[in-house]
């Protein structure tokens, strides 16, 4: 029997971490270790390295700027492969693009206003999209997701709770992935790794 490790940048990847794990019927909850921002993973590559020699380790990471995953990639992992057990995924641009992927989700969440993205994944900046569209929700949603300052739009001190609950209750990766081919990799791949050591 394999322990699941999910490592994430915040409360949102985390939250949907745990919906893709879900997917997978695992035998045990995962383990869940989290920090704020991308340089505690990327600090902790060795970590998970000696850890994923004992059980699956997930890794869940922004793309933001970046080139491109293979650059990441080769970045974070050295030019080396990563351990059979790690899985290092990317949610391009953001993990925000795997929200608004979910068209039906979304509707439930911000209501009918606004036009969702067709290609979440081709977003410069799914999250500024996401306040965007939320500004429009009506207004508890609104108070929690959006803080407007001026002409800048920030996420409201209620953003990551707010969209956790809904993640966990309402987002549906199976829609979500339809939309974008970010999240339709991880799925396939975390779902690949689960097989693999199932049947090890």
């Amino acid at each position: 029997m394999t322990f699941w490790t999910l490592a994430t940048e915040d409360e949102l990847s985390e939250a949907i971490g745990k919906r893709l794990l879900a997917e997978l019927l695992l035998a045990h909850t995962p383990q869940l270790l989290r920090k704020q921002g991308f340089g505690y993973l990327r600090s902790k590559m060795n970590s998970w390295r000696q850890l994923a020699r004992h059980q699956a380790v997930v890794i869940l990471t922004d793309l933001d700027r970046g080139p491109c995953p293979l650059a990441l990639l080769q970045d974070w992992l050295g030019g080396e492969p990563p351990p059979p057990n790690l899985s290092l995924r990317i949610a391009v641009r953001e993990v925000e693009s795997w929200v608004l992927a979910d068209h039906h989700g979304m509707r439930e969440l911000i209501g009918p206003k606004g036009t969702l993205p067709i290609s979440p994944d081709e977003l410069p900046d799914p999250k500024q999209e996401l306040l965007r569209l939320a500004e429009l929700a009506k207004r508890d949603v609104r108070r929690d997701l959006v803080e407007v300052n001026g002409a800048i739009l920030r996420q409201g001190l209620g953003y990551n709770a707010r969209l956790a609950g809904w993640v966990a209750s309402v987002w549906s990766p199976v829609r979500a992935a339809e939309r974008s081919p970010s999240l339709q990799r991880t799925r396939l791949r975390l779902k690949e790794l689960a097989e693999r050591l199932a049947g090890g």
